[in-house]
């Protein structure tokens, strides 16, 4: 977050972020495309089911559903989550900067809220290494408490930052196209 403030002008920031944007976008298409596998009917949104497991007997149901393809499949997802935390968070963050600067100038309400939801992203980032650790012991070890419970305790925490990060910037969003509108002009005949 520090970085993109002190990143050059205004213009190199938006390439950085966006830079950012089509990368976590990259990486995400990757963990789609490997997550395939792991939909099945005991985890029908894949890793996320497996995430949100939440008890021994939940976890296990899901790891029987898979065969050694999947939980090939479910192993890489996690490392490859290792490089898709930091650009998430990145992106998030740079996005509920800007949109705290863009809602001061515009005098909305919540405009300090948004560095606050920057940092909050690096928590995400905290409790999904965590809930990987957890899952991962899942995968190779015995499937017993506390670890689908805080799997899920992690990815709730996470998934509820990420969606507060997310819906800061659609505010943001929405409160910079209001401000670009322009008064139409009557035509005076």
């Amino acid at each position: 977050m520090y970085a993109l403030r002190t990143l050059g002008n205004q213009r190199q920031r938006t390439a950085a972020f966006w830079l950012l944007v089509v990368l976590t976008l990259m990486v995400m298409g990757v963990l789609q495309i490997v997550g395939q596998p792991l939909q099945t009917s005991a985890a029908p949104q894949g890793i996320v089911s497996f995430e949100l497991a939440g008890s021994p007997a939940t976890a296990q149901a899901i790891l029987d559903s898979w065969d050694g393809n999947a939980r090939i499949h479910a192993g890489f997802s996690l490392g490859f989550d290792f490089l898709f935390m930091p650009l998430y968070a990145a992106s998030i963050a740079a996005a509920c900067l800007w949109g705290a600067g863009t809602l001061r100038r515009r005098r909305w309400p919540l405009a300090g809220f948004g560095p606050w939801l920057a940092w909050g992203l690096w928590l995400a980032v905290l409790c999904d290494i965590i809930e990987n650790i957890s899952l991962w012991r899942l995968l190779v070890g015995t499937v017993a408490a506390p670890w689908p419970e805080l799997a899920r305790l992690c990815a709730l925490v996470k998934f509820g930052l990420v969606g507060l990060g997310l819906l800061y910037g659609l505010v943001a969003l929405a409160a910079w196209a209001i401000g670009q509108r322009r008064p139409v002009t009557p035509i005076s005949v």
